[in-house]
């Protein structure tokens, strides 16, 4: 029951969190719809809390029966040995002062309880989410990675969904800059996330410098791959801390050189204190090019050899667009870089 009560509390959560963030959208297309979906959401959270409460109240009424014997039997029992003698008047005083102060404490004992159960609730949560495999590789291979991939007959489906990707073959040469283009739903993002190992393959091979994927060590492609999705994900700060977030040992002067082959430098300056400015919950603050900026920036930052763009100008401006633009073309032969796209026109 209390396990309920936590899943529901978290399913509001979630919900209350989702129509905050999008209440622009629930006021311009109508809220009826989305406030009887939220009161259905808190009816099933009051529901969950009724059931754990029947239970938890069960328990004081039990632990009084407790006590109230508990007494009794010190009245009964020390009385009658009083009466007949073999106990004396203040030895049975003292008796039923230490009984009254070992038995009341006891009637907290079902809050206790009841804190206990609903903790453990949300700890068994976190541990089942601690207990989620991370995606990540359990190969040891390290070495300098050029940026060569060899794809050969690789497939993929997911079991939700008719997306994924049939027999794929593909060869990339280390610095050279490919693009993905395809219309929604041709797999593209499914490629990214097989080289990114994310996924594995169910048919076909993935090789990187000609050593498979798999057999790589996940903290030598995670410091030699960079990706840059489509929704970026900033967080609360400076804009030096969130493109230093890769990399935080690093000094100003490299987050500035980041920033400049991102083409980000001149709008940061602009700014009223630079790279100290603070970009608020999930960079909130700045426009959606500049976020684009910063997270490529950021991308740069550990100088990957491979870099991957995930539609990364497909919801820009076009001044964002060239920018980008502009820092792939002074990349070119320094590094692998994968474009995902819908149209070639914005590769």
């Amino acid at each position: 029951r209390y396990d309920a009560v936590r899943a529901r509390a978290g399913g509001l959560g979630a919900r209350l969190t989702t129509n905050l963030q999008g209440l622009q959208t629930i006021r311009a297309f109508g809220a009826a719809r989305e406030t009887a979906t939220l009161t259905a959401e808190s009816r099933g959270y009051v529901e969950a809390n009724r059931a754990a409460i029947r239970v938890s109240s069960a328990f004081i009424p039990i632990i009084r029966m407790a006590i109230l014997s508990g007494f009794l039997a010190t009245f009964l029992i020390g009385g009658w040995l009083t009466l007949n003698g073999e106990m004396q008047v203040g030895a049975y005083g003292l008796l039923v002062f230490l009984t009254q102060r070992l038995l009341w404490p006891m009637t907290g004992l079902a809050e206790i309880a009841d804190l206990y159960e609903r903790a453990m609730a949300s700890t068994r949560r976190i541990l089942r989410l601690l207990d989620e495999p991370r995606g990540e590789p359990h190969g040891t291979h390290e070495a300098k990675v050029s940026g060569r991939f060899e794809i050969d007959g690789v497939g993929f489906r997911y079991a939700t969904s008719p997306g994924g990707v049939t027999d794929i073959n593909l060869a990339i040469k280390a610095g050279e800059t490919v693009a993905l283009v395809g219309p929604t739903g041709s797999g593209k993002s499914t490629l990214i996330k097989l080289l990114g190992l994310f996924i594995r393959p169910q048919r076909g091979r993935i090789s990187l410098d000609g050593v498979p994927l798999a057999d790589w060590s996940g903290e030598c492609l995670r410091t030699s791959m960079a990706w840059v999705p489509q929704e970026v994900t900033l967080f609360s700060g400076s804009i030096a801390d969130n493109i230093a977030y890769g990399r935080p040992e690093v000094s100003r002067e490299e987050v500035e050189a980041a920033a400049r082959m991102a083409e980000a430098d001149n709008f940061i300056r602009d700014l009223p204190e630079g790279y100290e400015s603070q970009i608020g919950e999930y960079g909130q603050k700045l426009s959606g090019g500049q976020r684009q900026r910063i997270a490529l920036a950021r991308a740069l930052l550990i100088d990957p050899a491979i870099l991957i763009l995930d539609e990364a100008t497909s919801a820009v401006d076009n001044e964002t667009e060239a920018a980008i633009q502009r820092s792939l073309a002074r990349m070119k032969g320094k590094r692998t870089v994968i474009l995902v796209a819908h149209r070639l026109s914005t590769v």
